[in-house]
């Protein structure tokens, strides 16, 4: 076994463990992060496979635009949550 041989099965192996660690993963934020590290490793095996038209696409797409639109979606629950944690009275103190 050659060394670009080795480096495809080892990328394939962090490629599962990334799927497999992604649905896993209760919090959102580390959800995002290996979903990001899964895209990153699918370029890498893009490249190995000669094909850098499909590289560069998962790159700009699957790590870059989802990953900002998925960052901007955290922030947007995160508000959601704090203003839902202050209650109806936006924090006014006049709860029952």
């Amino acid at each position: 076994m050659n060394f670009i041989t080795i480096l495809r099965i080892l990328l394939l192996l962090l490629l599962v463990t990334c799927a497999v660690s992604v649905n896993l993963t209760k919090k959102l934020l580390p959800s995002v992060v290996i979903f990001l590290a899964y895209s990153t490793i699918m370029a890498l095996l893009w490249i190995l496979m000669e094909a850098p038209d499909l590289a560069i696409t998962e790159a700009a797409v699957g790590a870059g635009v989802s990953g900002i639109l998925f960052f901007v979606t955290l922030r947007k629950v995160r508000e959601e949550d704090e203003k839902d944690r202050s209650g109806p009275d936006n924090g006014k103190g006049n709860t029952p």
